[in-house]
């Protein structure tokens, strides 16, 4: 097997896309459709985790659904928390603000699953970096929130567009924040038997 063999990807996240080209992937995108509420008293990690399976499972009954050729199926969440809360996409701009306040000159994690199944194998791994706000005033969210960026985004934020300038330091991987951790990737993909670079 090469990195150039196409993979299933149940993601409908662009950023996913151009990470996956990055690697050198050509992929086919599943829609996989399930309900990502978060369970009473759920940790962060466990929630991602939860997810970036249930996505995986899903995706490969459509496979299985379509008579699809089988090969490898990839899927992610990303999860962000701050003191133990999960902050998911924003339903609105009010909710949006909220959430670049609370992580004005703090640090909150961002954390990001990934799930590869073929067939009965389901193999996971996490990637988990803190991220730190330098103090945001109520005229850097306003700006933020009018360019549109913060919607359909875990947190508010994308790290790779015009928040990157909020970003004091981060402590573990870019690409995890941005949703999808290259190295732990490959590294997961390479149990497959793919091949990288």
């Amino acid at each position: 097997m090469t990195a150039n063999e196409t993979l299933y990807l149940a993601s409908g996240s662009p950023r996913r896309r151009e990470l996956l080209t990055q690697l050198g992937l050509h992929f086919e995108r599943i829609h996989a459709d399930i309900d990502e509420s978060v369970l009473p008293g759920e940790d962060a990690r466990v929630y991602a985790e939860r997810l970036a399976r249930a996505k995986a499972d899903a995706g490969w009954s459509v496979v299985q659904s379509c008579a699809l050729p089988e090969r490898a199926l990839l899927s992610a969440d990303t999860t962000v928390v701050q003191d133990g809360v999960i902050f998911g996409k924003p339903l609105d701009a009010e909710d949006a603000r909220r959430m670049l306040q609370a992580f004005s000159g703090r640090t909150h994690q961002v954390i990001t699953a990934v799930a590869v199944r073929l067939g009965e194998r389901v193999e996971q791994v996490t990637s988990i970096t803190d991220v730190t706000f330098r103090p945001l005033s109520e005229a850097d969210i306003q700006r933020y929130l009018d360019s549109g960026e913060a919607f359909d985004k875990a947190g508010a934020y994308g790290i790779q567009g015009k928040a990157s300038v909020f970003v004091e330091r981060i402590n573990g991987s870019f690409t995890g924040v941005v949703g999808l951790p290259l190295f732990e990737t490959a590294a997961l993909l390479s149990r497959f038997g793919y091949v990288f670079p």
